[in-house]
């Protein structure tokens, strides 16, 4: 079997997926042409092509709506969303528990999040509002405003990165959380969309492209897609259930472990990638 043809065919995939199955605002799977799309993604034999080993699986809520992944200073956190359901959570990765959670007002809908500075960074879906709140207490400090949706954010050790769930990727300064400057992510066939949690990862962005089971690496400094992980499979039928969609990357710098999860799942795995040649 040719594994590159196999794989370069998941953009005709993902494509008829961002046709068939997206979100509206609640979180519930329809069939219009609003909400939360995919992009085409293929890939050329300049570009690295994993699949992946399941090196340990952990707990988690399947309540949890997940929006965003942290592993930071030997501490995991989470974002969840749903309006009426979303939360800030800071988790033990052994059991799933919530050891802290604080809810969100139920007129937002949240999103992704990242550790920066000693602070948390929350997004929303579509209020244009995200906060920032102590890392170790939870307190809420500020907030901060964004034209687009916000979907995916991350840090890269001087700015924040954020998706909309457009092909666009803008870096944020910490402090002003004024957009310093942006990338266009594209593969061989265009821009790629649908962009959603990020996480980056050795000079690399990662991303989760809804509603797909594909993570894509994006250079940082051009947009250019470097890499696909290949996660179909990772969670078994039985343990699906619907609107399960495959979202949450958190990395372990110190130990070099990689992490992903999705709405709803039972588990958290920490896997390895395997290239496919």
């Amino acid at each position: 079997m040719n594994l590159r043809k196999t794989f370069n065919n998941l953009g005709l995939l993902v494509l008829l997926m961002a046709g068939l199955s997206v979100y509206s605002c609640d979180g519930e799977v329809s069939t219009s042409s609003g909400g939360k799309s995919g992009g085409t993604v293929t890939s050329d034999e300049g570009v690295k092509i994993h699949t992946f080993r399941v090196i340990n699986s952990f707990p988690h809520d399947t309540e949890a709506f997940t929006q965003g992944l942290v592993f930071d200073q030997g501490e995991f956190f989470e974002g969840t969303g749903l309006r009426g359901r979303s939360s800030l959570r800071r988790v033990d990765l052994r059991t799933g528990d919530g050891l802290v959670i604080l809810e969100l007002s139920s007129q937002f809908f949240g999103e992704g999040i990242t550790t920066f500075d000693g602070k948390i960074a929350q997004l929303t879906l579509s209020s244009n509002v995200g906060f920032v709140y102590d890392r170790a207490s939870f307190e809420k400090l500020s907030e901060f405003s964004y034209p687009t949706a916000g979907w995916g954010i991350t840090y890269d050790g001087e700015n924040l990165i954020m998706s909309d769930g457009t092909a666009t990727i803008r870096f944020l300064d910490p402090q002003s959380f004024e957009v310093v400057r942006s990338i266009e992510v594209f593969g061989d066939d265009g821009p790629v969309t649908g962009l959603n949690e990020l996480e980056f990862i050795k000079g690399e962005i990662y991303a989760n492209i809804f509603p797909t089971e594909i993570i894509v690496i994006i250079s940082s400094a051009t947009g250019k897609v470097t890499g696909f992980i290949d996660l179909i499979g990772i969670l078994s039928a039985e343990e699906r259930t619907a609107n399960a969609v495959t979202n949450g990357i958190a990395y372990d710098s110190v130990n070099d472990r990689l992490f992903v999860t999705g709405k709803l799942w039972p588990k958290v795995f920490e896997i390895a990638l395997v290239p496919i040649d």
